[in-house]
């Protein structure tokens, strides 16, 4: 039974790590989620600082004004008049139903969802409808192993990060893959509880945040680049920076890299390869001493 607290007359789910043999990767526990689904990350301006501010008036705003289904569309309109709604990709759509599920702004979700709404199911009214939120899994839930799911609950800890990571394969895969050829096994997901591989994964993942050969291309997310209704998969032109194609392209694209020349090329290397050894480092530290 998933557990839930009422709190300002709202009810806020707890979801456990895991449940069986499934992790709920939107809603994981009480310390974060991902709102990617929703169109989180496809407004034109998705800095930590920007999301906050307006998934924060918007709850606000919704806990203030709304208290049954008749008050949803003034509500809607409100949010629609009030904030910036230039998106990345048009065909991704933003819901402006998307906020802070608990008081102290840990976890996104759904402000319609019935455990937020005293047991009333308020989603038909979004774009998706309530079907297709209830029943949506992103392709994370298929291509992130079960083992790498769990390291990645125990290395992230914020809701911004976690669902730019979760929602990212290719970064995610590419480092397990690294970090266990050189180790010669997939480190236990227990493992990434101990504060030495946390923090020296956690910087890894940070790179999605504060890497610094990220494209200024307003239309750039990831390994992907958009025109309106069109999306496709950007490719770094190795051979025009006269060097060859990187071990590292696919967390290059990742984090939207782009390399003037060579030499960029080759700092980059170093940046990623140095935070694999750092946590190849301590494992063996670790391993060694027990």
């Amino acid at each position: 039974m998933v557990p839930f607290v009422k709190l300002k007359n709202f009810w806020y789910v707890l979801y456990p790590m895991e449940n069986g043999n499934f992790i709920h990767l939107c809603q994981p526990d009480e310390g974060k989620s991902c709102g990617a689904c929703c169109g989180l990350y496809n407004y034109a301006v998705s800095t930590r600082e920007s999301l906050r501010e307006r998934l924060r008036n918007r709850t606000e705003l919704f806990r203030r004004t709304v208290c049954s289904m008749m008050d949803i569309q003034a509500f809607s309109e409100k949010i629609r008049q009030s904030e910036n709604g230039a998106r990345l990709y048009d065909v991704i759509y933003c819901c402006e139903y998307l906020g802070f599920l608990d008081v102290e702004e840990k976890r996104v979700g759904c402000l319609l969802h019935p455990l937020q709404n005293s047991g009333q199911d308020l989603r038909d009214v979004s774009f998706y409808g309530r079907e297709l939120c209830e029943g949506h899994f992103c392709p994370s839930y298929h291509y992130i192993s079960r083992e790498e799911q769990q390291a990645l609950l125990h290395i992230l800890d914020d809701w911004y990060l976690y669902g730019l990571c979760v929602t990212d394969i290719d970064l995610v895969k590419e480092y397990f893959r690294l970090i266990s050829e050189k180790v010669y096994e997939m480190p236990s997901p227990d493992s990434f509880r101990i504060p030495a591989l946390k923090e020296a994964s956690l910087r890894f993942f940070s790179f999605k945040i504060s890497w610094p050969y990220r494209s200024e291309a307003a239309n750039r997310f990831g390994k992907y680049y958009f025109d309106g209704s069109q999306y496709m998969i950007h490719h770094i032109d190795y051979e025009a920076l006269n060097v060859e194609p990187s071990r590292f392209k696919k967390i290059f694209l990742s984090l939207s890299s782009d390399f003037k020349d060579a030499a960029q090329v080759r700092e980059a290397e170093t940046l990623i390869q140095n935070a694999i050894d750092e946590f190849v480092l301590h494992y063996n530290e670790i391993k060694d001493s027990r």
